[in-house]
């Protein structure tokens, strides 16, 4: 069974930018398409990003052109350059396998929050 962890979340400033990290382990990481998603405070989870095997990526409309999603399956990881960041982005980024709804495994999540 994969486990994931997030890393690289914290506190950055409007139009700033962060990259964030999501470690596999104990898993045959190239197989899954790997997904981030964001839960902000009083709000449902949301889909943000995904990237297959292959490199093939899908974003949500409200980071399209802000936010890059990459995997490296030498080192199990997949990551999420955001830029341009706004308080709407302020949320705790999790990510997670499969192509859901459902989703497969989970990491723990890391917060990112961007103040004004």
């Amino acid at each position: 069974q994969v486990q994931l962890v997030e890393s690289g979340g914290g506190l950055v400033q409007v139009g700033g930018s962060l990259t964030l990290s999501c470690a596999a382990s104990g898993g045959t990481f190239r197989w899954y398409l790997m997904n981030w998603l964001r839960q902000a405070p009083g709000k449902e989870r949301e889909f943000v990003a995904s990237a297959g095997w292959s490199g093939i990526t899908n974003y949500a409309d409200s980071v399209k052109g802000r936010f890059t999603v990459s995997r490296d399956n030498t080192k199990n990881t997949v990551y999420l350059q955001m830029n341009s960041l706004n308080p709407e982005d302020t949320a705790v980024y999790y990510c997670a396998t499969g192509s859901g709804p459902p989703y497969g495994v989970w990491g723990q999540g890391t917060q990112v929050t961007v103040s004004s």
